[in-house]
């Protein structure tokens, strides 16, 4: 730990650095070397004015910034280049003496086929089905017919005192899980 010297300073001023070290909630030193630290960073004089300095220092970054990217995207071009011209050509050579590029290479543009558009006549599409599906789909269709028949003739509608009319349902849970199943099954 360092030990402490003092240096005499106007009294206005030891007030006023009181206050400004507590808006920055640390102590005295640590204040003290924070705003020598923003000074020696910045390259700042505190005897010049700080809005003009504060302004060329955003210049100057804003500028760093921009040759940054530039210096990016030519990178990015480079390689893109490098790319296209050397790589992928000496590539497609190695393949193909290696035999390797067996494939068919599909032609790079296609030409669109102008379809003539002739206007429809009622044409109904005929489709056939095996008599034996038929016949299944038939039994099916009267096995789930016959059974939303009787669910529905287990309906009741049920009148509250409290609230709206309801319907309820007369059926046991064994019934309701065959109904069930018998549709998951479909």
């Amino acid at each position: 730990m360092d030990g402490f010297k003092s240096i005499r300073f106007k009294k206005s001023t030891v007030l006023r650095f009181r206050v400004f070290s507590k808006k920055m909630a640390k102590s005295y030193t640590d204040t003290l070397e924070s705003i020598m630290d923003f000074f020696e960073w910045h390259g700042f004089n505190p005897s010049q004015k700080f809005t003009k300095s504060i302004i060329q220092e955003i210049l100057k970054n804003r500028q760093r910034t921009e040759t940054s990217i530039k210096r990016n995207e030519a990178t990015i071009a480079i390689i893109r280049d490098i790319e296209v011209n050397q790589t992928k050509p000496n590539n497609a050579m190695l393949l193909s003496l290696f035999g390797a590029n067996e494939k068919e290479e599909k032609p790079i543009r296609k030409e669109k086929k102008l379809l003539e558009n002739k206007p429809e006549q009622n044409q109904e599409i005929e489709i056939t089905v095996p008599k034996i599906r038929y016949e299944r789909l038939a039994e099916k269709m009267e096995n789930m017919t016959n059974d939303f028949d009787y669910v529905l003739s287990k309906v009741t509608v049920a009148k509250s005192s409290f609230g709206k009319e309801y319907l309820k349902l007369e059926i046991s849970k064994a019934e309701l899980e065959k109904f069930t199943r018998t549709l998951k099954n479909l």
